[in-house]
């Protein structure tokens, strides 16, 4: 990755390392779980060739970023602040938000919580939805009560993080494939919570390479997950009921900037929103320019089918910049 920088700041108590490439308008990349600043080296190859400063953050909790070990460092609160805090540390005003899995979750609620500081999203995998009538932990229980559910499994403090920190490789390596193209991931839904972990659950893998994943690729998570284990990336989930309690007036905002949602159509996190989970964003996102399927990728769209997505965001860039 020719001309990538790394470095650390001090943003809103705590310290951030981003990895940053070119020069040019800002563009804020947030992944999710399990992911890195990694999970966008081929966006950042793209956008930074393209004249954009692309600035993918580990976000709070992962890679070299702090973690702080209690769940409520994680709410809106803390990561929003993060966000802007990270803005203020490179002096810049706005920038173009690109998010994925959780990171995704975060930017859709960037404009409500800081307006003026986001000039687009570029959103992958997790649609906008409406908000939920209860509190999630309520409806992660009750999906527990029919089959495993991962959102349930990863509440309870220690559990979750003993299981997966004993066993990164495994896990990494199960996860990925199963979310991915190979669109494996709801055999979880045939086994029951009851005595089950997470890795009980998940079905096994081929042995790497994959045709979108190299083994180097694969090592640099497996590194930096054996060194920081799981806890930071399951603490926003553990957050979530929080996360609901603070949006309670501006998850519903509208959100009027200019937005493009790039999904692949293996991904399982589109067959869990319900049947038709696009009509729901679009009543709920007036900005959406566009939404955008890619065949045969799943959950990890720009990793599994990065010429086609960067295509996506590039042109959704340049008509920004008209």
């Amino acid at each position: 990755m020719p001309n990538l920088t790394h470095r650390t700041l001090e943003v809103n108590g705590i310290e951030l390392h981003v990895a940053e490439q070119g020069t040019g308008r800002p563009v804020v990349l947030c992944h999710g779980f399990p992911g890195l600043w990694f999970t966008w080296r081929h966006q950042m190859d793209a956008l930074s060739a393209a004249g954009y400063r692309v600035i993918a953050p580990d976000m709070r909790g992962y890679g070299r970023s702090s973690a702080p070990a209690d769940a409520s460092g994680y709410d809106r609160e803390h990561t929003v602040a993060d966000m802007v805090g990270l803005l203020d540390a490179l002096g810049i005003d706005q920038a173009v938000f690109g998010g994925h899995d959780f990171g995704a979750h975060l930017v859709w609620d960037l404009p409500a919580w800081a307006p003026g500081r986001v000039r687009a999203l570029m959103q992958l995998s997790v649609p906008r939805t409406p908000r939920l009538p209860v509190q999630p932990s309520i409806g992660f229980a009750h999906l527990a009560s029919q089959h495993f559910a991962h959102v349930h499994y990863f509440q309870e403090p220690g559990v979750a993080d003993a299981e997966l920190n004993g066993s990164p490789r495994l896990f990494l390596a199960k996860i990925l494939h199963a979310l991915s193209g190979a669109n494996r991931y709801l055999d979880c839904w045939e086994f029951p919570s009851e005595g089950n972990g997470y890795l009980d659950v998940l079905p096994d893998p081929p042995a790497l390479p994959w045709p979108w994943l190299t083994e180097d690729e694969f090592e640099y998570y497996v590194d930096e997950f054996t060194r920081t284990g799981f806890t930071g990336g399951l603490n926003w989930y553990r957050a979530e009921d929080a996360v609901w309690a603070q949006n309670e007036v501006l998850h519903d905002k509208p959100i009027e900037v200019p937005t493009v949602f790039v999904a692949g159509s293996k991904d399982p996190v589109l067959e869990m929103m319900g049947r038709d989970p696009f009509a729901a964003m679009r009543a709920r996102v007036p900005g959406l320019v566009d939404a955008h399927v890619v065949e045969g990728a799943g959950h990890f769209v720009q990793m599994e089918k990065p010429d086609e997505v960067n295509a996506i965001l590039l042109d959704f860039l340049a008509g920004l910049d008209d």
